[in-house]
């Protein structure tokens, strides 16, 4: 768990630097009280904005002047980029072959220089957290404290909007983002359930929590591409572990139904990581009472949306 305080902290430090987005209900035919955290208001249009500012923004001038380095498959790079765009110092981003170009177009028009690799050498400097063919003080998209904090801010924000929320659905990539939302929620409400929730083709929280321990799963590339993956990441997981209540996954036409009906009902364009915890809501399995959603972003090739917007799934 992140030390409250050092949330606190972070949402002093972000105050003017990223937006507090709003909580909308989402009126539709359910069993529970569904609202929506819009985090795709954000200047990058995702979270990721909060948890790169406050690293970069806490960082020490000569920790960071060589510029900074991070490994993303799209948000944390345009999170990364914006933040050291306001530091005035580089910013390079290591990113997989494939990633979706609607992000890779954010990151140079923030500023940031891309590195692409294959995804298996991307996937190493994700796990191991170093890269060292580019200059610069790394900051982990997820295994990072600053990072987590930085998140939790999003906790903060939902207690005072929804103090009697009965759980918070959260699309799980690396868990950074689940931990620092339960990290400030269950000191001030132990018992609001938090549920992470991924696709069906990398459900690898759910395997985790449901084995009880890390297990890998086989893993399948989709249009879903800020959430899943074939493993956690151990020092993480160690910490989201045991604030999660519940973990979840949908599939990708579930994912794909939540795009439109977010786009339909209320305007909301998400990409597929942003609209996993909708679709959980909606299938039932995350529980009744008051429930939040997090749209945790809306960085999608217009390609893909035009394709889910005319009822199919990519």
């Amino acid at each position: 768990m992140i030390p409250l305080e050092e949330i606190v902290t972070a949402r002093e430090r972000l105050r003017g630097v990223i937006v507090r987005t709003p909580l909308v209900r989402f009126e539709v035919d359910a069993d529970a009280e569904i609202y929506l955290k819009l985090e795709t208001l954000q200047p990058v249009n995702s979270f990721k904005l909060r948890g790169a500012a406050n690293a970069i923004l806490g960082a020490s001038e000569e920790a960071i002047a060589q510029g900074v380095v991070t490994a993303s498959a799209g948000n944390m790079a345009q999170g990364v980029a914006y933040a050291a765009r306001l530091r005035g110092v580089p910013a390079r981003i290591v990113v997989p072959d494939g990633a979706p170009q609607t992000k890779l177009d954010a990151v140079e028009r923030f500023g940031g220089t891309i590195v692409s690799l294959p995804y298996d050498q991307w996937w190493t400097v994700i796990m191991t957290g170093v890269y060292d063919d580019a200059p610069g003080v790394f900051i982990h998209p997820v295994d990072d404290d600053a990072v987590m904090a930085g998140n939790g801010t999003i906790g903060l924000e939902l207690l005072e909007d929804l103090p009697d929320l009965d759980a918070v659905v959260v699309p799980y990539g690396g868990g950074g983002l689940i931990t620092g939302i339960a990290s400030a929620i269950k000191p001030h409400r132990a018992e609001t359930r938090i549920v992470s929730v991924e696709p069906a083709t990398g459900a690898v929280a759910a395997a985790s929590h449901a084995a009880g321990q890390p297990v890998e799963v086989d893993y399948t590339r989709s249009f879903v591409d800020g959430a899943g993956s074939r493993a956690v990441m151990a020092r993480v997981w160690e910490q989201a572990a045991p604030l999660i209540d519940d973990a979840l996954s949908v599939t990708l036409d579930q994912a794909a139904a939540a795009i439109r009906l977010l786009a339909e009902r209320t305007r909301v364009i998400a990409e597929g990581a942003g609209a996993l915890a909708l679709a959980a809501a909606l299938s039932g399995e995350a529980g009744g009472g008051k429930i939040v959603c997090i749209v945790s972003g809306g960085n999608i090739d217009p390609a893909v949306l035009c394709t889910i917007l005319a009822g199919e799934t990519p």
